[in-house]
């Protein structure tokens, strides 16, 4: 197991593109980190450098205390799954895991041993004499995986590993994936463009934009406490809704009415212009639903609700709005860099699936203002992130992170 250090990492191809672009990120021994971002965002390329397959500009590639910037990939002593699964068509399952240890020249008796075990840990006993093309793509996944973890290896490196399965599998590989890690305690690099990949899976993500990183921290620092309108925009299905707002007294002038501020998010925005609300579907709720002793928390607004969608547990309504010029563009071009169609000026509204709120007619909102975040359109800062409270997140779950890897490491021994 190693810890894995990136110190200003640079990747620039013939044409003087930085694909990576000045990257320095510290993982921890035994932490699952995920690399998440739009397409083209330099996150295959950055775990391509660490494992040896990409060279590096400039920058230093550190893993376990060893700078490892001119070592091949074969002497990293890494471990990693493609999205291709990567299987030798003409070898069995059994010959597929052991393939590794034959390059290593490993005696039969101890092969023997880590398949058996790698085999145990991922349910492929009944499938070790079968061929990869007889094997279902969840299967084919579990060899590639089992290839992987024969290695005894300092860190396994995952690149995009499920997209080539359908979302059922991908639900039910995402849980062995996650007990797996669990349960080694190994070091983990997981390349994702999927968010519930990216939420459900890693100890910190890693949030990328054109090279460069944005936010790194906890699932759930990302959500309550996004650093800017990308990674609010990136993170979250639906996507977070972002209103215009002007300035006003102690609060926001919003299309859905007036948003109050308490001092702190007050303070924060003094002074602005035209900004950016960024709410949660789920911050509103059917006003009529809403708890008497609640409703003081947040504010209540009247809108058209143009189109419902129930989904049994829960269901959406969609409200349009109108917008500046400026604000619509600056939507149409963050939905772009996002591969996202959903940023548009209308507000996504989870709603309970009790209400009985209907498309074609005005309905009365609830708004959590406590929860709203306000941001710059210009340079995409969120103003009213509360750094404290996300650096606290994080740390509960770095400090939940590092028991279970002793505990792993407890019960390996």
């Amino acid at each position: 197991m190693a810890s894995i250090e990136m110190r200003n990492i640079v990747k620039k191809y013939g044409d003087g593109f930085p694909a990576v672009n000045d990257v320095s990120l510290d993982i921890a021994d035994g932490e699952f980190m995920i690399l998440v971002g739009p397409s083209g965002c330099g996150k295959s390329t950055l775990l391509r450098m660490i494992v040896g397959l990409e060279d590096i500009t400039s920058g230093d590639m550190v893993i376990g205390g060893t700078r490892v910037n001119d070592k091949a990939p074969r002497d990293r002593n890494l471990s990693m799954v493609f999205q291709n699964y990567a299987l030798y068509p003409h070898l069995s399952v059994y010959e597929n895991i052991a393939f590794p240890l034959r390059l290593q020249n490993t005696p039969d008796d101890e092969v023997r041993r880590r398949v058996t075990e790698a085999a145990d840990v991922l349910e492929l006993h009944e499938h070790l004499e079968r061929k990869p093309a007889n094997l279902s793509g969840g299967q084919r996944q579990r060899v590639a995986m089992g290839r992987a973890i024969v290695r005894s290896a300092d860190a396994f490196l995952f690149d995009e590993p499920l997209s080539n399965l359908d979302a059922k599998l991908r639900g039910q590989m995402r849980t062995e994936i996650a007990r797996l890690q669990r349960r080694l305690g190994i070091t983990t690099v997981y390349v994702t463009h999927d968010q519930t990949e990216a939420m459900t899976l890693g100890d910190r993500v890693c949030v990328l934009r054109k090279g460069l990183i944005q936010q790194v921290a906890s699932p759930r620092e990302l959500y309550e406490q996004p650093v800017n309108l990308f990674v609010a925009g990136f993170i979250g299905s639906p996507p977070m809704n972002f209103l215009p707002a002007t300035v006003s007294g102690g609060g926001l002038d919003t299309p859905f009415g007036r948003i109050e501020l308490d001092e702190r998010r007050a303070k924060a925005v003094e002074g602005k212009d035209l900004l950016l609300v960024g709410i949660r579907p789920e911050y509103f709720e059917d006003a009529s639903l809403v708890d008497e002793a609640k409703r003081p928390l947040g504010s209540v607004f009247t809108a058209r609700v143009d189109v419902t969608e129930w989904l049994g547990d829960s269901q959406y309504a969609y409200i349009p709005y109108d917008a500046p010029e400026e604000v619509n563009l600056k939507l149409k071009e963050l939905s772009r860099e996002l591969d996202s169609d959903q940023l548009r000026t209308q507000a996504i509204v989870s709603i309970d699936a009790t209400s009985r709120i209907r498309e074609g007619r005005d309905a009365q909102f609830w708004l959590d203002s406590r929860k709203v975040h306000v941001f710059d359109p210009e340079t995409g800062e969120n103003l009213t992130r509360d750094a404290d409270a996300g650096a606290e997140l994080t740390r509960m779950a770095t400090e939940d992170r590092v028991e279970q890897v002793e505990q792993a490491r407890h019960s390996a021994n």
